[in-house]
C-alpha cells in the first residue's frame, strides 16, 4: 500500500475508533471494520451465531488490507494510551464454542482481534468489570417463526420454536435445549429468577424476554 493510502487508512481507522471508544470507554478490532465500511454488523451477528467459520470470512477486503488496518488501529490506541485487555468470544449457540477470527488460525492474530483497548480513564474495578461483562457468553434465541411451516435441517421434524445454524432452521431437540420449558412473557420477576437460577436459558426473539428454564422448572 502507498503512503498516501496508508495515511487514509489510518485515518478512517483513527475516526472510527474514536467514535466507538466516546460511548462505550473501550474499543475492538470488530468495531474498526465495522466502523471503516468493511465489515456488515449483519454479518457479524451471523458470525456471532456460529453461522461463519471465521470473521475473516465476511470482511469485504483481502486479509493484507485487513492487517494494514489492525497495525493503524495498533498505533492509534498505543498513542492514546489506551489500555489491553483481553476478551472471550464465544458462540451465540448451546455449544459455546470459541470464535475464530482468522482464515490463518494464528494464535497471535487471534489475540490481536480479541484485545479490546481500554480508556485508562477508568478505575481498575471497572475495568474488571468491563472485561468480565463483554467476556461473557451471549443470550441464547430462540425463534418462534411467522410462518409455522418449517422443517429442522437435521431431523427433519418442527416445532414452536428453532434456532438457527449455518445450514438452516434447527429445532430445540437438535440442538439439545428441548428440556428447557416456555415460559409467558409480562412477568418480569420470572424473567429475573429464570436468569439468575436457571444455568441455561433462551430468549424468544419474538417476546426479547427469556422463554426457558433448565429442566422445566422456573426456580
Amino acid at each position: 500500500m502507498g503512503r498516501r493510502n496508508k495515511v487514509l487508512l489510518a485515518d478512517r481507522v483513527a475516526r472510527a475508533a474514536e467514535a466507538a471508544l466516546d460511548p462505550r470507554q473501550f474499543v475492538s478490532a470488530v468495531d474498526i471494520l465495522v466502523g471503516i465500511g468493511w465489515l456488515d454488523p449483519e454479518a457479524v451477528e451471523r458470525w456471532r451465531r456460529g453461522q461463519v467459520e471465521c470473521l475473516e470470512e465476511v470482511v469485504r477486503i483481502d486479509v493484507p488490507r485487513i492487517s494494514d488496518a489492525l497495525r493503524s488501529f495498533l498505533s492509534w490506541s498505543a498513542a492514546q494510551g489506551l489500555l489491553a485487555s483481553r476478551t472471550e468470544y464465544v458462540a451465540r449457540t448451546p455449544h459455546r464454542q470459541t470464535l475464530r477470527f482468522s482464515h490463518s488460525g494464528d494464535p497471535a492474530v487471534e489475540e490481536s482481534y480479541r484485545t479490546h483497548r481500554v480508556s485508562p480513564s477508568l478505575s481498575e474495578k471497572k475495568r474488571e468489570r468491563l472485561s468480565e461483562k463483554t467476556s461473557r457468553a451471549p443470550e441464547l434465541v430462540a425463534i418462534r417463526p411467522l410462518n409455522a411451516e418449517w422443517t429442522c435441517h437435521r431431523c427433519g421434524g418442527t416445532g414452536g420454536l428453532l434456532m438457527m445454524e449455518s445450514p438452516g432452521p434447527a429445532c430445540l431437540r437438535c440442538v439439545g435445549l428441548d428440556d428447557l420449558e416456555f415460559l409467558p412473557a409480562r412477568d418480569a420477576l420470572l424473567t429475573r429468577r429464570v436468569k439468575a437460577k436457571s444455568p441455561r436459558y433462551a430468549s424468544s426473539c419474538a417476546s426479547a424476554r427469556p422463554a426457558a428454564a433448565t429442566n422445566g422448572k422456573a426456580c
